[in-house]
């Protein structure tokens, strides 16, 4: 097995193990997240989305003519017309890829450290790009989050190689 896919460490601190727990109770988060949002377009998809989003709209007081929610509307009626069945596909598979890096990280694994470190700097470009297109405080604060977690996992990989821990 190659080093860097090691699956010890020296005994992490409880500061460190914290750490893991509060990302990889963020990833089951998402996981669980993506799941709901999935329950949900299953549970739409074959309603009528522009009649029931015209309710909506008019059951908070607004008209459905005006600037937001003419634009949500035009929104809804490309996504009617959408083959969603990539997407319904995609949640369970994102989710399981969620809930799996999120145990890695809880049982302190190896592998749940490169699943983390891999699958969050893959977004880092995604975010930067919105970012420099829309920089917000909310688009400020992803970027600096994401690249934090993916530093601090990646200093954990580095750190776990260097000290050429026994598998597990």
């Amino acid at each position: 097995m190659p080093e860097s896919f090691q699956t010890t460490a020296p005994a992490p601190s409880i500061a460190a193990r914290r750490a893991l727990r509060t990302i990889a109770g963020f990833e089951a988060l998402k996981g669980t997240l993506a799941l709901l949002a999935g329950a949900g377009l299953l549970s739409v998809l074959h309603r009528d989305l522009h009649q029931l989003a015209v309710a909506l709209i008019g059951h908070i007081g607004l008209s459905p003519g005006a600037h937001y929610p003419a634009l949500l509307l035009s929104r809804i009626d490309v996504w009617a017309h959408a083959d969603l069945r990539m997407l319904l596909l995609a949640v369970p598979a994102y989710a399981a890829l969620r809930f799996a890096e999120a145990y890695g990280l809880w049982r302190q694994r190896a592998w749940g450290e490169w699943l983390g470190a891999l699958s969050g700097a893959l977004y880092i470009p995604f975010e930067l790009w919105h970012w420099a297109h829309h920089p917000t405080w909310l688009a400020s604060a992803v970027v600096l989050f994401n690249a934090g977690v993916v530093a601090y996992l990646g200093r954990r990989l580095w750190v776990r190689r260097s000290v050429g821990s026994a598998p597990r």
